[in-house]
């Protein structure tokens, strides 16, 4: 996912066997098994170059036994049950054929929508052939195995992932999840490591019991609640870390409720974090939350990154009391 890159890389820096990292691109002749339990990437494709001009060329004789013998040899790791194809003029003659083919090589049904096995073909980066990315598991790294119950607007796993590395990961840390959801920070986090205590609540009691059931199924034990975030009733300096996915204004809330959302949240966040404590902020409404930073004179923010997901280039930021 772009934006996750320097998260990605510190994750594969800790992973035995892998070597030459850049950016999004390493070499890794281990297990691949090893590669499917990495938490900061949305998919981890192999890739292999052909030295053809145009996708065309893939369908020569050579070539096309080369392509299926590596495609078979991923499918033997993710045991796809299905294969789709995804490139720009996906639907033209050349890539049908392709499909024709390789759905006989293969012995897998070609489902454009919805295979399993993703083939993504591109030029190649420092070259003039191209590259065939496959992807070894059947789903996206981040469609996590505890995802049982999903809500409209919810979070990705994988950037919910990177937040808490970013924020800093510390076992002392008391942490607070308002604006709950489905739960997928609170989950992200317990499953990372230990912490002194763990918190959410949501406004929407639908929302409370969607999380429970992912916590359930990721087999932890969190206090969620159904309790308006703004009016906890909770002591002053509660929580070492607070972090919070605001609402975008379009699958949840709207962009004139945010306008009052976004200075109240912060002021009662800096009531109850620590002294030294942190609060990390997810947004889309990025000119109102900065907006609303420059007319306040509690915090210090320092922005952390920004994502692609699902059309909208979300910002994370990192704030301190000042």
């Amino acid at each position: 996912m772009s934006g996750l890159e320097r998260v990605a890389e510190t994750e594969l820096a800790a992973v035995p066997l892998a070597r030459d990292i850049r950016g999004p691109r390493f070499w890794y002749p281990g297990d691949p098994d090893r590669l499917t339990r990495m938490k900061s990437v949305i998919a981890v494709y192999r890739i292999q170059t052909w030295d053809v001009p145009r996708p065309r060329g893939l369908l020569g004789n050579q070539q096309l036994s080369e392509l299926t013998e590596y495609l078979r040899s991923v499918v033997q790791v993710g045991h796809h049950a299905s294969f789709r194809i995804g490139a720009a003029g996906k639907e033209s003659s050349v890539m049908q054929r392709l499909a024709e083919e390789l759905e006989q090589g293969l012995n897998l049904p070609h489902d454009p929508e919805n295979g399993e096995l993703l083939i993504r073909l591109r030029p190649e980066l420092d070259g003039p052939g191209w590259d065939v990315l496959a992807r070894i598991t059947p789903k996206p790294l981040s469609a996590r195995a505890w995802r049982v119950c999903n809500m409209h607007g919810g979070l990705n796993a994988t950037i919910a992932y990177a937040v808490h590395k970013l924020a800093g990961q510390r076992e002392e840390d008391r942490i607070f999840n308002p604006m709950s959801g489905s739960g997928t920070l609170l989950i992200e986090r317990e499953l990372m490591g230990p912490s002194a205590a763990m918190v959410g609540v949501d406004i929407d009691q639908r929302a409370v019991d969607c999380a429970k059931a992912n916590i359930h199924a990721a087999k932890r034990d969190i206090e969620v609640a159904c309790i308006d975030a703004l009016h906890t009733g909770l002591p002053a300096r509660s929580f070492d870390l607070i972090v919070g996915d605001l609402p975008w204004g379009d699958a949840i809330g709207t962009h004139v409720d945010n306008e009052a959302l976004y200075p109240a949240f912060l002021s009662e966040m800096h009531r109850l974090t620590s002294k030294q404590g942190r609060l990390a902020v997810i947004t889309h409404e990025i000119r109102l939350f900065e907006r609303v930073l420059q007319n306040q004179q509690k915090w210090h923010a320092q922005e952390l990154l920004q994502v692609a997901s699902g059309g909208h280039h979300p910002k994370v930021y990192l704030l301190h009391k000042r």
